[in-house]
């Protein structure tokens, strides 16, 4: 009777996604029916990690992050967790032969965000690597299936658009980042005092990364290509959207892209996609 459980498991992680994620929700409707429970069971390991450091306030979130780790390795170990995100975590984790030490990268990204409330070029940089490259590395081992060569090859796109996908976030979450928080990324800025300069060196390097990973994109297998050009036309959206909305505007309100506008973005994606025009 396992098979009730793993089942409850994997709906467990499909229902963490669809509750937490609006755009990756629709993200993953469109990839092959197959990759479907691989990319839930990533989504929701990752997003309850995020939410231990993010959300957890008025509790022990070191001890909590400890018993995360400590249980996210056992549940790979022994092929079992009576955490139904955990036990699917380590499905996935075990299918796939997903590098272990991605999954210490990310988790040791969220420890970062227990200590570390400003950042320079270098931390930086290497919790981007933890909390969104290393994610987006994890997907594509499910989507290349084992293949070595192809993921080397869509490995540096890949780490781009995670990169840029966190910094999207990064600039539509300055308040609350800076003012529930306490926390502030970019390095080297105030973002206290964002202006319209500052705001556009911040879009200009999103931008690049975006450029970076869009030829990975039109090189994934069919079955996911579709799916990951839907995420990356949706944050691109958002990102033209904050480039639009003036410096102050963005340090009191969050840039949003209203559901019939991702509905929409799905759809032209899905038709140039069909007609090869990505």
């Amino acid at each position: 009777m396992k098979h009730i459980f793993d089942m409850i498991s994997k709906k467990s992680s499909k229902l963490t996604t669809v509750t937490y994620s609006t755009s990756f929700s629709l993200g993953i409707k469109v990839f092959h029916r197959k990759l479907h429970d691989p990319i839930y069971a990533i989504y929701g390991f990752v997003r309850f990690g995020d939410e231990i450091v993010d959300s957890f306030h008025g509790f022990d979130k070191r001890k909590l992050l400890n018993k995360f780790r400590k249980d996210t390795f056992e549940a790979i170990e022994d092929g079992i967790s009576l955490n139904p995100i955990l036990n699917n975590f380590q499905w996935v984790v075990n299918k796939y032969n997903i590098d272990h030490e991605l999954i210490r990268l990310f988790l040791h990204s969220m420890e970062m965000d227990l200590d570390q409330k400003e950042h320079d070029q270098k931390s930086f940089e290497e919790y981007i690597l933890g909390s969104a490259e290393v994610v987006g590395l994890m997907c594509l081992q499910v989507f290349v299936d084992g293949d070595k060569t192809r993921y080397e090859e869509l490995k540096p796109a890949a780490m781009s658009l995670g990169s840029a996908f966190q910094k999207v976030n990064f600039l539509r979450d300055l308040n609350a980042d800076k003012n529930l928080l306490g926390r502030s990324y970019f390095p080297g800025i105030d973002v206290i005092m964002l202006n319209e300069e500052t705001k556009g060196q911040i879009i200009t390097d999103i931008e690049n990364d975006f450029k970076k990973a869009y030829e990975g994109i039109r090189q994934l297998p069919k079955g996911a290509r579709l799916g990951v050009y839907v995420a990356y036309i949706y944050y691109l959206s958002l990102l033209r959207k904050i480039k639009r909305t003036h410096s102050s505007v963005i340090m009191k309100e969050r840039v949003r892209i209203p559901n019939r506008e991702k509905y929409g973005l799905l759809v032209s994606s899905a038709v140039r996609h069909a007609f090869n025009l990505l």
